[in-house]
C-alpha cells in the first residue's frame, strides 16, 4: 500500500548499471533462491513511501518492477552513468515527494526494518540529507529532501548524490546499521563474503 501524508517520500531505485566486472547481470543472479533485484524489491518499505520508480535498462528487471506494483523507467543510455538514473528516477518522482530515497540493487543484505527506520529519522529531520552507514562510513541508500532535486538533477558522468553530499555535509546525519547491510556486490567472488 502506498503511502500519502504531508511529508510524501518517494523511492528511486537504481538498476540500470552495466555489470561490467560482474560479467553477467548480476541484477538477476540468485542468492538463497531469490535474485538480487527480488532482494532490492523486498527491502522497499511500500507503506512509508508515497511512489516507487525502478531506474533499469533490462527488460527483465522492469517486468518484475511491473508484478511488484513499481513504476518503471528505462534507461536507453546506461553509459551516461549513474548520474543520468539519478535524473531520470528525480524526474519522474519530484512533483509528488517532499524527499526521495535513492537505493542500489546490487546490497542483497539490506533490510526493510532498516530503510523503515531511516526513513522515520529523515521525516523526523526533514532539512537533512539521511545517509545509511556503519562505523561512521556513509554507504547507500540515502534520502535528500527536495531542495537538493535540482542539483541531483544536474550531476554528470558515473556520480551519484555522493557529489551533492560532498557539498552539503553540514546536512548530512548518519543511520547506523550492521556492516553486512551496506555490502555491494560488484564482481562474482563479491557473493562469497
Amino acid at each position: 500500500m502506498i503511502k500519502t501524508d504531508l511529508l510524501s517520500v518517494g523511492c528511486v531505485i537504481l538498476a540500470a548499471g552495466n555489470s561490467v566486472r560482474f560479467g553477467k547481470n548480476k541484477l538477476l543472479t540468485e542468492l538463497n533462491g531469490k535474485s538480487m533485484i527480488e532482494r532490492a524489491f523486498d527491502a522497499i518499505p511500500t507503506d512509508k513511501l508515497c511512489g516507487i520508480v525502478v531506474v533499469t535498462q533490462y527488460d527483465e528487471v522492469a517486468m518484475l518492477a511491473k508484478s511488484y506494483g513499481f513504476d518503471c523507467v528505462i534507461n536507453r543510455h546506461p553509459e551516461r552513468g549513474i548520474s543520468h538514473s539519478v535524473m531520470l528516477g528525480t524526474t519522474a518522482l519530484m512533483d509528488r515527494c517532499s524527499g526521495i530515497l535513492y537505493q542500489v540493487a546490487d546490497q542483497p543484505w539490506l533490510h526493510r526494518e532498516s530503510i523503515s527506520q531511516m526513513l522515520d529519522l529523515f521525516r523526523a529531520r526533514p532539512d537533512s540529507i539521511v545517509a545509511m552507514s556503519s562505523g561512521g562510513k556513509r554507504g547507500n541508500p540515502c534520502v535528500f529532501p527536495q531542495a537538493y532535486f535540482d542539483e541531483l538533477c544536474s550531476l554528470s558522468g558515473d556520480i551519484g548524490g555522493r557529489a551533492v553530499i560532498g557539498r552539503h555535509e553540514d546536512r548530512l546525519v548518519l543511520f547506523e546499521v550492521e556492516p553486512s547491510e551496506l555490502i555491494d556486490i560488484d564482481t562474482p567472488d563479491d557473493l562469497n563474503g
